[in-house]
């Protein structure tokens, strides 16, 4: 009997450890990593409380705050002028409007933009935190989250649901306007640290250099953010997370079959690595970036059997095929 109960938690045991061989190495301790706790400095909400009629002295109030935005001459006519402008943009005050409804608190947030920058700190002992605002872009759907030096920008106008009816006026695709909501902020704040700390430097020369480019940068993410959902860190739908993971074994083959790991025809980096609402060779059900999604898997796997390997040598390893060769990926049938 003692031997029976012995292997039956042995057997627990190895099982759950298989289940979250991946996440082992991500899952570090970070408590004793000294960072300040965020606080968004709401320039969204501070700045349209300033009076048009007495604009000059309502900016030169908050200027201090808010130099980033303000680091003009507010003496020079035309500047004030162009604010005077912005604030009374009908579709600027609806948006901001929307966001003072929509975001009264953003304190869940601030917790967690705290343990994404606890978690860069942790593994980059040198990193700069960044001060963090938020503002109304009038749209800049393009670019929801901006770095510039020491100062991260979070357009919260970009964040109001895919029921914000502007968003659709604007001819916003729904697979775009899916990923506008809270719970996508801090996932966009740790891509956009991501690609602020390693710029692509060169275009891979074939579709395996681009898949494992993609899976590094999705696997810092996933040091940024150990405990938050795959699918909103990969900008899936859950639908499309779940497809991925039960059909990893078919991508990889089909990419291993028809020779596309080594092409350098574009078209197949635009089909497995550029964004839309699904990828184009499988199913509507897919999800989009397929090829990073494997590149990741890849990535996971390296860092797993190499745990000599830091993030930072993982980040400058150029040499796909090696990393490929020494991951043993193999996805199971």
């Amino acid at each position: 009997m003692k031997l029976c109960r012995f292997t039956l938690f042995l057997f627990i045991i190895v099982t759950i450890g298989g289940c979250n061989w991946h996440k082992n190495r991500l899952h570090v301790n970070v408590s004793g990593v000294k960072v300040a706790d965020v606080k968004i400095h709401r320039y969204d909400l501070d700045l349209f409380k300033v009076p048009v009629t007495d604009l000059q002295a309502g900016l030169e109030r908050i200027q201090h705050t808010y130099y980033f935005f303000l680091r003009t001459d507010l003496n020079d006519a035309k500047k004030l002028d162009e604010m005077k402008a912005y604030l009374e943009n009908p579709r600027n005050i609806d948006f901001q409007k929307a966001c003072e409804s929509r975001y009264r608190d953003l304190s869940k947030v601030e917790r967690d933009l705290t343990e994404a920058f606890r978690h860069w700190k942790f593994y980059f002992s040198d990193a700069k935190i960044p001060r963090v605002y938020s503002y109304i872009s009038g749209g800049d759907y393009t670019n929801p989250v901006q770095i510039d030096d020491s100062v991260l920008i979070i357009a919260l106008d970009t964040y109001l649901g895919r029921d914000f009816k502007p968003y659709f006026a604007d001819g916003l695709a729904i697979y775009k306007a899916d990923r506008m909501t809270e719970e996508h902020i801090v996932p966009d704040c740790a891509r956009e640290i991501v690609n602020t700390a390693y710029p692509e430097a060169t275009a891979p020369n074939t579709l395996l250099g681009g898949m494992v480019e993609a899976g590094k940068r999705q696997y810092l993410i996933d040091a940024l953010l150990p405990d938050v959902p795959g699918y909103l860190k990969m900008d899936y739908t859950k639908d499309q997370y779940s497809w991925a993971v039960k059909n990893e074994t078919h991508v990889w083959a089909a990419l291993v079959e028809n020779r596309l790991l080594y092409s350098s025809d574009g078209q197949y980096f635009r089909i497995f690595l550029a964004d839309g609402p699904y990828t184009m060779e499988f199913s509507k059900d897919s999800p989009p970036r397929l090829g990073e999604w494997i590149g990741l898997q890849i990535i996971r796997s390296y860092m797993q059997k190499n745990p000599e390997v830091t993030l930072e040598m993982m980040m400058q390893e150029p040499d796909a095929q090696k990393i490929l060769t020494l991951s043993g990926y193999k996805p199971e049938k």
